[in-house]
């Protein structure tokens, strides 16, 4: 994994705005979910500012205007359009999915994301944190499949965290039916999972010039900890020893992602400030990638999984 690792000028405090400096995005056509909040909001106005048209794809349609507006009042004309799209609910990823119909997609960065919830299940029955995280975006993809071949070199930008670090998918009980509700394992490994799926989407979809890698954008505040109870909240929000990334900085990765050209042709890799990360070691700093996270053969059991589930919920 090492010997061909991608590494740049850019690192931790980098901004998205300097990734894309000198970038020309004009005429590519992206999807960022969850782009109305956080870093989704930066990464939008990244690759906008850019040239690039973005649809950020939104739950709340109010709140993605506003963004959208905001965004577009700074360029010399409107790039940024807005789409609803509730993860957890498949029959909205295949109203966006048919509503976009074949134009070319180049890049899909899949952003948004719950943390920590308490335990909920979709009406297929899925754990939440895993349904939102990973099969809403697994749908999104497949749906959109032909559009990511229409672009020929799509990217698809699959947004994890170092929360993979605690846990894999654990296939013999994904949703919490017979082991114990942890909010932070089945967040974990729904991380895993969005870096499972890039190992694979790549695998299985290179030839059509589509390739996915996943990433760490870093210590963030923002909307992510709603869930959290409030005196841990406050307690993470003002611990001194914390070092927060501001939102301009954590969307840089997502953006180098999508657009360097050192990742030209390149998939299945997983990211942490703005360059490749190394192996896990172990150590108190949990900084890289676990080898369970790229592991080809879960990546393919977990495809099978996904397929499985979004199947059968269309059924």
């Amino acid at each position: 994994m090492t010997r061909d690792r991608i590494t740049g000028s850019f690192n931790a405090t980098s901004t998205a705005a300097e990734v894309v400096d000198g970038v020309d995005l004009h005429g590519k056509q992206m999807i960022v979910t969850g782009g109305s909040s956080g870093i989704g909001i930066e990464t939008a106005r990244a690759l906008a500012t850019a040239g690039a048209d973005v649809v950020i794809a939104v739950r709340n349609l109010d709140a993605g205007r506003s963004v959208a507006d905001d965004i577009n009042a700074g360029l010399d004309s409107p790039r940024v359009t807005v789409a609803q799209l509730d993860l957890a609910d498949l029959s909205s990823v295949r109203r966006l999915a048919t509503e976009w119909g074949n134009a070319p997609v180049h890049a899909l960065i899949g952003n948004a994301g719950i943390a920590a919830t308490a335990l909920t299940r979709t009406a297929s029955g899925w754990e939440s944190q895993f349904a939102t995280n990973h099969l809403g975006h697994f749908a999104l993809v497949n749906a959109l499949h032909d559009a990511l071949a229409a672009a020929n070199g799509a990217r698809i930008v699959s947004v994890s965290s170092r929360g993979h670090l605690r846990s894999p998918v654990v296939f013999d009980d994904i949703n919490f039916t017979e082991r114990a509700y942890d909010p932070w394992l089945a967040y974990g490994q729904s991380k895993t999972a969005n870096v499972l799926f890039a190992v694979d989407a790549t695998r299985r979809w290179a030839d059509d010039g589509i390739t996915a890698n996943a990433l760490h954008p870093g210590r963030i505040w923002t909307n992510l900890a709603r869930y959290l109870p409030e005196d841990l909240r406050e307690s993470l929000h003002t611990d001194p020893t914390a070092e927060y990334k501001t939102p301009e900085q954590g969307a840089a990765t997502s953006v180098f992602v999508a657009t360097s050209p050192l990742l030209h042709g390149m998939g299945g890799r997983y990211f942490e400030d703005c360059n490749q990360a190394l192996p896990y070691d172990g150590g108190p700093e949990r900084v890289g990638v676990a080898d369970y996270a790229l592991d080809p053969e879960a990546a393919q059991r977990l495809w099978d999984v996904s397929a499985y589930a979004i199947s059968w919920a269309h059924a």
